[in-house]
């Protein structure tokens, strides 16, 4: 799959062909990748996948998860100048955009400040990128929600205007739905949590609560249904995460930490070159 992923990437800018392919000259060369910024290293994966591919010698310095800073260099890169130049852009485009997500995602990590709340992504992903960017947040030392509508089922606001006894959907969804399928209701106010774990779901979103509202959902569910697993969503920041961490759910999720991530800024720079092959 990571294969498959990286020849296309990789085809939509070559397109027709690499004009300087059909024209330069052709010689051994080395490359380094350089880093032009701070943060955490993520793509590394995606990129050595793409130097086996087009039969690229490569050494990474650097490893998924890595802190960066300016000046380090993350990998040496060997093989014909005219590859090397041809790959150049994808190769930095699979770090930077993997790399940024990894960063902002280690951001909010740091915000618990120790606390053993997990950090999850949600499925606000760019088109044909989900597997991609929910890896770079794995490398950011975050946790993946579902990766689609068929792991896990999650009644969201818009499923619930369509559901007339929410206890004999959840009925019909247990005896349909695969065992080990979990289910998830989200819930925005602290009435409808408690009809939710009468309804003995698996996981619970205070979606949008305050976080006086989930401490409350909280001791509900101590007290009476504590089985169940509780997630806060709705905008969390960095600087308000701690705070819902230490309400007593179990897990934060946000789409931020992938559609609110930054580039990091490298660089590839051809450092050696011998005669012409």
């Amino acid at each position: 799959m990571i294969k498959r992923f990286v020849k296309k990437a990789l085809q939509e800018d070559i397109g027709r062909g690499d004009l300087f392919y059909l024209v330069g000259s052709s010689k051994k060369a080395t490359a380094k990748i350089i880093c032009k910024d701070s943060g955490v290293l993520a793509g590394v994966t995606y990129a050595k996948a793409l130097c086996k591919v087009e039969k690229l010698v490569y050494k990474f310095h650097k490893k998924d998860g890595d802190i960066l800073e300016y000046g380090d260099v993350i990998a040496t890169l060997k093989g014909k100048s005219k590859k090397l130049l041809m790959c150049e852009r994808t190769i930095l485009n699979l770090l930077q955009h993997s790399s940024g997500i990894a960063t902002n995602t280690n951001k909010y990590i740091q915000a618990l400040n120790g606390t053993e709340v997990k950090v999850l992504d949600t499925r606000k992903t760019r088109p044909n990128l989900r597997i991609f960017e929910k890896y770079s947040v794995r490398c950011g030392g975050g946790n993946n929600h579902r990766m689609g509508l068929d792991d896990c089922l999650m009644i969201k606001d818009t499923h619930l205007k369509t559901i007339e006894n929410l206890n004999s959907f959840i009925i019909k969804a247990r005896t349909t739905l695969p065992y080990t399928t979990k289910i998830e209701i989200e819930c925005e106010s602290i009435e409808f949590a408690k009809e939710a774990m009468a309804c003995n779901v698996d996981m619970i979103m205070c979606d949008n609560m305050s976080i006086e509202e989930i401490k409350k959902v909280v001791t509900c569910r101590d007290d009476i249904a504590p089985h169940i697993l509780l997630e806060a969503s709705g905008n969390i920041t960095h600087d308000t995460i701690e705070s819902y961490a230490r309400s007593g759910v179990d897990a934060i999720s946000s789409g931020s930490l992938i559609h609110q991530a930054v580039w990091l800024d490298f660089s590839m720079k051809i450092t050696h070159k011998e005669k012409e092959v």
